[in-house]
């Protein structure tokens, strides 16, 4: 049997009851309008240049995708948390100094 556990807590979770999953995916942005110096690039260049790096790495997993994609398991409460501040702002800013 497969044991799923809440990636924010540890709580163990059981299959459908509370399971909510986070699927996040970050690529580059890509403005949509072409310049002059795009037409003018030399592409293949470009791709020649990056099969070189890929053949030159010790380890081609060093080298950063341009897409990465994660997945995460979360209880109701880690849920209704994550909702209500995806980017963990809030939890950046609760900081409580002493006054010395």
């Amino acid at each position: 049997m497969v044991h799923i556990s809440c990636d924010l807590c540890g709580k163990q979770l059981e299959p459908g009851h509370g399971r909510h999953v986070v699927k996040i995916e970050v690529f580059t942005a890509h403005d949509p309008g072409l310049t002059e110096a795009d037409l003018d690039a030399d592409h293949m260049e470009a791709i020649s240049q990056l099969l070189e790096e890929l053949e030159e790495a010790d380890d081609p997993e060093e080298i950063e995708p341009a897409t990465r994609q994660f997945h995460y398991d979360l209880c109701p409460d880690c849920r209704s948390r994550f909702v209500k501040d995806p980017l963990s702002k809030e939890a950046t800013q609760k900081f409580d100094f002493s006054e010395n």
